[in-house]
């Protein structure tokens, strides 16, 4: 069984060994920096968890594809910095500012074939199961990148939405990655899917954790400035908790808070993190992650794994959730 350390050294080495130049070096250059600049790497790792829970070899055929889930991965974010006009992603320039609009396009296309042909990689076996998770997954991305760009316009998002739009945009790739590992190590159906209600459950639990630390976190720590989903008046789980909670002089608070303009972003970064504490937003956000976290492993305690597994499966998700950045 493989520990989370190794898992970890398998995942970077691997990125270490893709082979991501090319010609003409405009469209590759900016891959090699994405790919460089660092993440979580929690896909690629997840997926190789997953399979060491059935499998006492990691092989290629079983790194490949798991290395296909955090280019795909990185491919999502060179675009989504596109749509949402951001200059900074992990404390670098993102690609669009660093080269342009148009480079980050067809870079990130490359990076999605890219992804693809190192998923094909998987043993024959199994090659059909896990292009079919990985494609089905791929669709969920785009169909909640989609639902959060509709959200911007909307003037009211329920929990409910939101909850549907995190769980396809960000928990169906960590989701998929668990069940693809879970497949690539030969789990049975029963077992795939409990890996993949794990993934998902964790998915939801990080994306409010991200939205909890864009507003409470330590700039220093979290990589990027604290506040800018409310200057842009983001529909985060903060913000439609808030928004829910507030009534009477709150609403007007709320109101206020969230129409002053980006001239004030000092200003409104402070009123919104206090109007949040205030409402019990800050508390109910440390609840929901705390929920998500216990639900995803109760999912996986009914798999009868060990108590070994089930402490790594823990402390994936421990590293994931509880985090500062």
């Amino acid at each position: 069984m493989y520990t989370l350390p190794e898992i970890d050294k398998i995942v970077s080495n691997g990125i270490c060994a893709l082979d991501l130049k090319g010609e003409p070096s405009e469209l590759y250059a900016p891959i090699e920096y994405m790919m460089s600049i660092g993440g979580k790497r929690i896909r690629p790792r997840l997926a190789l968890l997953a399979c060491s829970l059935f499998s006492d070899k990691i092989e290629s055929p079983q790194v490949y594809p798991a290395l296909g889930l955090e280019v795909f991965h990185t491919f999502t974010l060179i675009h989504d910095d596109i749509m949402d006009k951001a200059d900074i992603r992990r404390g670098q320039p993102t690609v669009c500012r660093k080269w342009n609009g148009n480079i980050a396009i067809l870079s990130g296309d490359v990076m999605c074939i890219q992804a693809y042909e190192y998923v094909c990689k998987a043993p024959a076996d199994k090659l059909q199961t896990v292009l079919a998770i990985f494609s089905d997954t791929a669709r969920k991305v785009c169909e909640g990148q989609q639902y959060d760009m509709n959200y911007e316009t909307m003037p009211v998002v329920t929990m409910e939405d939101y909850i549907m739009m995190i769980g396809l945009k960000t928990s169906a790739l960590i989701a998929g990655s668990a069940k693809l590992g879970a497949v690539l190590g030969g789990a049975d159906e029963k077992s795939a899917e409990a890996l993949y209600r794990y993934g998902y459950d964790l998915g939801l639990a990080f994306q409010i954790t991200d939205d909890y630390l864009d507003t409470f976190g330590d700039p220093a720590v979290f990589g990027k400035s604290i506040g800018g989903d409310i200057v842009n008046n983001k529909k985060t789980w903060l913000y439609i908790e808030a928004a829910r909670l507030a009534s009477g002089e709150m609403k007007a608070r709320f109101e206020e808070t969230f129409g002053m303009g980006e001239d004030r972003a000092s200003e409104k970064v402070a009123a919104a993190r206090q109007l949040f504490t205030e409402l019990g937003v800050k508390e109910n956000a440390e609840k929901a992650i705390e929920h998500y976290f216990h639900k995803a492993m109760e999912t996986v305690d009914g798999l009868s794994l060990g108590p070994q597994k089930m402490s790594l499966l823990e402390e994936f998700a421990t590293q994931i959730t509880y985090r500062r950045k």
